[in-house]
Order: C-alpha cells, then sequence, then structure tokens
C-alpha cells in the first residue's frame, strides 16, 4: 500500500473537519465483522481490539457493539478530540501504526478501517505481528465506490481537475501481497453494500475528503457547488444513491 502514501499535509488535513466526518462518511455493514471473524477463525466478543487509525470512532463504536475489548489509536489532534467527544469511555492512545505503543502480544485484533494506506507497510506490519498475540489477526478494509462508470466515473474526473493532490484511487486494496511478504498469512473478503443519503450529506462526506479538506475554504466551496449541480441532475430527488464494495483483507500470525 505504500505506493498510496500521501504527504503529512493531507494526512493532517482530517481534523479540521473532523465533525463533518464522523456524521457524514459511510459506516460498515455487521457482515464486515462476520467476515474478520470467519477469516481469523476467532471471535471479536471479550477480544482486545487495536483499532489504528481510528478517526472520530466509526469502526470503534462497531467492534464495541460485537463485544470487543477495544483501545482506538489515532495521531490526529482534531480527530482524536472529535472520538473523546462521543466516546469519552474508550482508551485512547495517541499513536500511529508505524510505532504502536503496546507491549509485545499485547492484541487479539488489529484493525485499520480506511487507514493502513497511511501507514509504511515495512514499518507498520512488523509492528502489527509484535503486539499481536499468537493466533492474532490484523484486518486491513475500505469502503470502495465503483468509480468505472456512471456518476462516480464523472464525479471523479471532475475532482482530479479540480484538486492537484487528488490522482484517483486506482486499486485501493493492494494489501494481501504486502502482508503475506512480510509473514502474514491473507485471507479476503468483498463485500457489496449500498447506502441512499441526502444530497447534504453526500456533499459533506465529500468535503471531508483530504484532497478537498486542504484547498483554500473558497476554491473548496466552488468545488462542491459544482458538485451540488452535477448531483441534482442525476438524483432530482435530492437523495443519493451510493454503491459500494467493502474490501477486506485479513493477515494471520503465526
Amino acid at each position: 500500500m505504500s505506493s498510496f502514501l500521501h504527504g503529512t499535509e493531507l494526512a493532517s488535513s482530517f481534523g479540521a473537519v473532523a465533525a463533518q466526518y464522523d456524521a457524514a462518511r459511510p459506516s460498515y455493514p455487521q457482515a464486515l465483522f462476520d467476515a474478520i471473524e470467519e477469516l481469523s477463525g476467532r471471535t471479536l466478543g471479550g477480544a482486545r481490539v487495536l483499532d489504528v487509525g481510528a478517526g472520530t470512532g466509526i469502526v470503534t463504536r462497531l467492534l464495541l457493539g460485537r463485544g470487543a475489548e477495544v483501545v482506538a489509536v489515532e495521531p490526529t489532534p482534531g480527530m482524536a478530540a472529535q472520538l473523546r467527544t462521543v466516546l469519552p469511555q474508550v482508551p485512547l492512545v495517541r499513536a500511529d501504526g508505524n510505532r504502536l505503543p503496546f507491549a509485545d502480544g499485547s492484541a487479539d485484533f488489529i484493525t485499520y478501517g480506511q487507514a493502513f494506506h497511511w501507514t509504511t507497510p515495512a514499518q507498520s506490519v512488523p509492528e502489527a505481528r509484535r503486539v499481536l498475540r499468537p493466533g492474532g489477526a490484523l484486518a486491513v478494509f475500505w469502503n470502495v465506490k465503483d468509480r468505472t462508470q456512471g456518476w462516480p466515473k464523472e464525479q471523479e474526473q471532475r475532482l482530479m481537475a479540480a484538486c492537484s493532490q487528488y490522482h484517483g484511487y486506482g486499486a485501493v486494496n493492494q494489501s494481501a501481497p504486502e502482508l503475506e511478504g512480510l509473514g502474514l498469512r491473507t485471507g479476503r473478503a468483498q463485500l457489496p453494500w449500498s447506502r441512499s443519503i441526502p444530497l447534504d450529506q453526500a456533499l459533506a462526506d465529500l468535503g471531508s475528503r483530504s484532497y478537498l479538506a486542504v484547498l483554500p475554504e473558497q476554491r473548496r466551496a466552488e468545488v462542491l457547488g459544482e458538485e451540488r449541480e452535477a448531483l441534482l441532475e442525476v438524483f432530482p430527488d435530492g437523495v443519493v444513491r451510493e454503491d459500494y464494495t467493502l474490501d477486506l483483507t485479513v493477515g494471520l500470525t503465526s
């Protein structure tokens, strides 16, 4: 995933839009956690899970709902502050995946929801292996829109033209070879799902993306205004349907 590693400016941009991120970003279906359990051969209930790149706690909340004992790990101040607001009871550690301040063999699972590409796998995977207990699992996953056709393709082309730091998503999940090359056995699942949301939420989600968050405020407003007009042409009732494939790779320790 190192080919998707972005600069510090992009990685740190989420803090300013943390509340917007939390309210607008897509969540994950329960089928994700069923698949993690199936591929790892162990249950999340009662397990100690490090949710790395926890952001505002979108994955953390769902892991708690599965009965896991969760520690949130998040380096960005604004995101960590939002997580603390919505999940004050959850232990929060300010760190990133390349340097995990946890003891050897202290976790059953490590999860990266929409976050593994912000790490350097040559550092983050050995750290995960060190921290995981024997038989533990590293789960990395992304919600991926099909941008090869229809309105998502047209939107991506507009955004690439408008945002100099955005070069398209490409093949997002290339993690399996990296995990295998660093000593983990892997399993993979691809889970289709969709959501229908108000137009304003779709625009808020878009505005929380790093490549838009770093734009000057006026330019960001212009781009989002153009997207509002374009989306209304496709969804005149103001309800946007988004189709995703949830792409999951689980890496297993020996």
